[in-house]
């Protein structure tokens, strides 16, 4: 509980006391395996804001921008930041040096606005049209499954890119919490998918362990495999070009996650 807490200050706008210790890797580590939890409570609260305007005459497209931007708001950000950073960093085809230095510029280039502007176009488009089809278990299952992906980006391995900075806390701090959040999340694939299918699916309450009910499953089930995948390759390939990775490059996994859990569930 003292890590959500803690996960729940560093990584959102909620008035939540920060904690009195100096953070170090024991407490970055902690943080860390307890950011799934934190995907849940935002998760939770955005479906819950989607189901209430969904009500309302605002046309689909539309909530799912809201939701976009709810999410932007609650965490400050900085995961959006992270996305920019990182695509100018990756575009400028430098040698490690040079690519920590353009992340570390604070300024938005053209590699960064165009990852931002696509990732939030996927988003709200894929949101909107998880609202139309009244999907509200899958849009907290994507943002979940977008804070899953951090740990994975935090696997043993990838040390950090910088001497400093969040990466330093974070990097290279998880193992056994992969297996456990990758076991959690299968389970909650098989979950959403027997109390929230899709469009032509099975009806709700059917078994998770009949046909039926892995085939509404499978959507879920399929999005966990691909964004661990692609979680992997990506920030392999991020410590490639820099060293190591950052707060910025989990911050990119994690909207690219999202945006990949997203469009999965909806293929």
């Amino acid at each position: 509980m003292r890590s959500v807490w803690v996960a729940t200050a560093w990584l959102t706008v909620l008035p939540v006391p920060q904690p009195s210790a100096a953070p170090d890797r024991r407490i970055g580590a902690h943080v860390i395996s307890a950011v799934p939890v934190i995907g849940v409570l935002l998760g939770s609260a955005a479906a819950a804001l989607a189901f209430g305007l969904h009500h309302t005459a605002l046309p689909a497209a539309l909530i799912g921008a809201l939701i976009v931007a709810f999410d932007a708001v609650a965490t400050r950000g900085m995961h959006l930041d992270g996305l920019a950073d990182t695509a100018d960093g990756l575009g400028c085809y430098g040698d490690p040096e040079r690519t920590r230095a353009v992340m570390r510029s604070g300024d938005v280039g053209p590699f960064g606005a165009a990852a931002m502007t696509m990732v939030l176009l996927l988003q709200t488009l894929a949101i909107g049209a998880l609202v139309d089809q009244h999907r509200w278990t899958a849009i907290v299952f994507a943002v979940f499954l977008g804070r899953v992906s951090v740990v994975i980006a935090c696997r043993r391995g990838l040390g950090p890119a910088n001497a400093d900075g969040f990466g330093a806390l974070v990097s290279g701090t998880q193992r056994w919490s992969i297996l456990v959040w990758l076991l959690v999340s299968v389970a909650a694939a098989l979950g959403a998918g027997a109390v929230d299918p899709g469009p032509g699916d099975p009806v709700p309450g059917d078994s998770i362990w009949t046909g039926a009910g892995l085939s509404a499953a499978l959507p879920a089930l399929t999005a966990v495999v691909v964004v661990a995948v692609a979680v992997y390759l990506f920030t392999r390939h991020c410590a490639r070009r820099m060293g190591g990775t950052s707060g910025d490059v989990l911050g990119a996994t994690l909207e690219l996650s999202t945006t990949i859990a997203l469009v999965v569930l909806l293929w």
